[in-house]
Formats: structure tokens, sequence, C-alpha cells
């Protein structure tokens, strides 16, 4: 007698001691079917799109004047920060916030070089509004720009859990605005011409100079500014505006060699670095690694133009000198030099100078000022590694885009002030210098050079926007934003996140 359970034959099979039964087998069919159903769940995805294209708000059910005051605050904001030295996703998402804030969640903001364009799409029954500012001049004035900072955090702090909306109307939120950006500077214009002379009495000092250069250098820069200025008021155009501006130290130099059949080539190299701190080098950089490829192509043209008005001047006067007889060869072999203190100090008044040039606050500068110290030594212990120089501008900058993200949530002071500060004595000036220096040899065969030394010099820039970027997210995600800056910081970058 057996306990087994006896097998499941097929219909018509034979049993018993002839054959031993097997198990039913599944259809080819079912088989098929089932092979198909898992494939697809394998490979098909049931989440929604990372970006959701043309579903990122739907119309607002706003009136048409409250809409249009929210646009021309809007408008007026975004000027303002583009204006003083904000970036243009910085800008976007401050202003998707502010628009936020004001109830206006469907708006869009396109920003090119010279305009800025707010939209408000108000549903299918009502017309959308679209408004375009141009933006007509561009200068670093950092106490602007976190003056207008400070005054969109406040209106978004107190939107926050109410409501009614913001403490200040959209019309008093503009009178307010008005207000800040027609206050007086915080010091003097010679305050500024101090500020040049100080930068460039810190790039002298990072090549190893002496007092005599660092007395020559502050000629140079304070000279350069005053005619920059007076240009400024008589209206010549930016690119002659450089060439007189990079003539000057190279005259400087001229009259040295002369007089004393020296080469003080630092005087030069000086003024290159200043005249490169007032160009978009860093913006440029950093618009198109946050895929504003319009704004950062045209950063990068005004520069690139700029530069050749810097190369033209120097020529120009070269030129001029062996007419006269004077044979004046700047000499390309010229390095980083001097004790690490030595240098530390330079980065430290380059940092102070460049602050004193964008009339920061007494905070911003000596906030920069403590960031300009570490990041310079790291760059000099990454040198001395073996890093080459775009990398080890890289780790450098990452430093100080981390610091200037904590000190903006802790002291509120100007982000992008104390990072474009704190970088300053970072930028390739050297490398500029070097392919400028070879291309006004008009030898063909050291064309190859020019063209290594300024992709050089790019890659520098490149490293300094990547650094800035890279120190400032992790800084983010460790310390975290609130998460309407967040959505506006990805909504600015074109990456759609679902309303909460």
């Amino acid at each position: 007698m057996s306990d087994q359970t006896p097998f499941t034959t097929m219909p018509g099979e034979v049993t018993g001691p002839q054959r031993i039964a097997r198990p039913q087998l599944i259809p080819a069919a079912r088989l098929g079917r089932h092979l198909k159903h898992a494939a697809v769940h394998v490979v098909r995805s049931s989440s929604p799109p990372t970006t959701a294209l043309g579903v990122r708000t739907d119309g607002d059910e706003a009136t048409q004047r409250h809409a249009r005051a929210v646009c021309d605050l809007a408008l007026r904001v975004g000027e303002a920060l583009l204006s003083t030295g904000a970036s243009a996703a910085d800008t976007v998402a401050i202003v998707l916030r502010l628009g936020h804030a004001y109830g206006i969640r469907s708006m869009h903001v396109d920003i090119t070089y010279t305009s800025i364009s707010v939209s408000v799409h108000r549903g299918l029954d009502e017309d959308s509004l679209t408004v375009m500012r141009v933006i007509n001049d561009r200068a670093p004035d950092y106490t602007r720009l976190e003056a207008v900072q400070r005054h969109i955090e406040e209106i978004v702090r107190s939107a926050e859990g109410s409501s009614e909306g913001p403490s200040l109307d959209v019309d008093a939120a503009r009178a307010h605005l008005s207000t800040l950006l027609a206050s007086p500077h915080p010091y003097r214009r010679w305050v500024v011409t101090v500020g040049a002379a100080i930068m460039s009495v810190g790039v002298v000092m990072l090549f190893g100079a002496g007092p005599l250069m660092w007395l020559v250098a502050a000629i140079s820069a304070a000279t350069v500014d005053r005619v920059q200025r007076q240009l400024y008021i008589w209206g010549v155009a930016a690119f002659f505006t450089q060439v007189l501006s990079a003539a000057i130290p190279t005259g400087i130099a001229l009259v040295m060699y002369a007089v004393g059949r020296e080469t003080p080539s630092v005087v030069v190299v000086s003024g290159i670095v200043v005249l490169l701190a007032g160009l978009g080098v860093l913006g440029a950089a950093q618009d198109a690694i946050d895929g504003y490829y319009v704004t950062a192509g045209a950063r990068g043209l005004e520069v690139l133009m700029m530069t050749l008005g810097i190369a033209v001047g120097v020529a120009s006067v070269l030129g001029v000198s062996r007419w006269f007889g004077v044979d004046m060869q700047v000499s390309p072999i010229i390095a980083l030099g001097g004790t690490p203190f030595i240098s530390t100090i330079g980065a430290m008044l380059i940092a102070l100078g460049f602050c004193l040039s964008t009339y920061s606050g007494t905070r911003t500068i000596l906030v920069s000022i403590g960031i300009a110290a570490p990041a310079w030594l790291v760059l000099e212990a990454a040198i001395f590694v073996g890093f080459a120089a775009p990398a080890g501008v890289a780790v450098a900058a990452s430093l100080v885009g981390a610091f200037a993200y904590v000190t903006y949530r802790v002291l509120r002071v100007p982000e992008a002030a104390v990072a474009t500060a704190g970088i300053v004595s970072l930028l390739p000036g050297l490398a500029v210098y070097r392919a400028l220096y070879v291309i006004m040899q008009n030898d063909a065969s050291t064309v190859a050079n020019a063209v290594i030394y300024f992709v050089d010099a790019v890659a520098t820039g490149l490293g300094l926007a990547g650094g800035l970027a890279i120190g400032g997210y992790l800084a983010r995600r460790k310390l975290g934003l609130d998460r309407a800056a967040l959505r506006a910081r990805r909504r600015s970058r074109g990456t759609y996140v679902a309303e909460a």
C-alpha cells in the first residue's frame, strides 16, 4: 500500500507499469504571453518623466492688473540683479520665487545678455502677458545686489505660511526697490581707485616682486581706473577703452626699461589681471555650465573682444617703442614666486581691492579676505603635489564656492560677491599674458605655443566656474535649501519639479 499521490496525466495517455506519468505542461501560447508580460514589466516605466513638457503649471486666476504689476516688479528685480553682478541662473530663480510669493505660479523667465523677458499664462480664457526689459548697463555693485536680495528674501519669507500673501503689496515693494536702487554708494569714487591700486599690488606680490614694483603697479592701476572712468563719461566704446587701458601699464614698463634697462614684466601682468577681473570670464563659463548658452556665448564674445583690446594696446606700445629705437622685450618667462606667506598676503589684498572696486559692504569685504587666503593656500598645495593649473584652481574654487554659500546662508552677504572676490587671484592672467606675448612675435613657428597658452587660460576659467558650481552644490546638499528655493533653482535650469 502506497501513500504517494498519483501523477496527473494528459487525456489519452497510457498509465500503468508500461509508462511513468509526467506533470501537465504549460501550453506554448500561454508561456509566450507570460514571458511577454514579464519583459514589458521589466522594461516599461510606470513613473512620470523627469522633464514633463508643457505641464509645469496651470494658468493663474489673477486679475490683469495684479499680473501686470507682478510682471513689472519681476522685470525690475531681474534687471537690477543682472546689472549688479548676479548670474543668469540665480536671477531666474529669484524672480520665480518672487512671482510665486505673489501668487503667480505660471511665470516664465527668459534671459539673454542684453534683455530679460517675463511671461505669465492666465488660462485659456485670458490673454497671456509677456513683457521685456532691455539691460543697458552692467557694472558689479555688490552693495545694491545685497540690498535687492535681502528685499526679495523678506518678501518671500513674509509670504510663507500666510494665506494673504506677502506683508508688502506689489506697489509698496516696487517703491522700496526704487529707493534701494537710487541710494548712494557706501563710499566715494576715489575709494574704487584705491581698490584697483591695492588689487594690482596684490598681483605683483604673487610673483615675488619687491616694494618698488608694488608702488609702480599701484600707480599704473590707479591711472588706468581714472582713465577708464573719464572715457566712460565721454562715451568711448569699451574696446578702445580696453586698448588704452592695456597701453598704460605697458607704457610705464617701457619707461622703466628705457631708464634702467630692466624688463618689469610684472607691471604688464598686473595690468592684465586687473583688466581681466572686470570682464565676464567667470560669468561666461558659469552661464555655460548652468545651460544659458545664448548668454554665455554673448559674454564669451565680449571677453574675446576685450582680450583682443588688451593685445592691441600692448602691441601698439611695443611697436611705437621699436619705432623710437627702444626694443623692449617683455619676457614671457615669469612664474609665481615669493614665499607662501607673501603670496597669501597678496591674494588677500587682491580680494580687498576687488571688493572696494565693486562697492562691497564691510561684512562682504571681511568674509572675502578670509576666504581668499585658504583658497590660495589650497592652490599652492595642489600645484605642489603635481596638479595642473586648471585642476588646482578647480579644487581651490570648490572651497570658495562652498564657503560663499555658507556665508550667504549665515550672514546674508551676496554669494556672487564673496565667490568672485575669493577667486580673482586665481584668474588666468599669466596664461593670457604669455599667449599675447607669443602672438606679438609675428612668428609662425610659435603659433602652436600661443594656442596652448590660450587653451590653458580657457581651461583655467572653466575650472574656476566648475569648482564654484561644485562647491556651491555640495554645500547646498549638505545644508539644504528650503523647498521653494530648490524648486525655483531647478526650474531656472529647465528641470520640472512637481508642485507640493
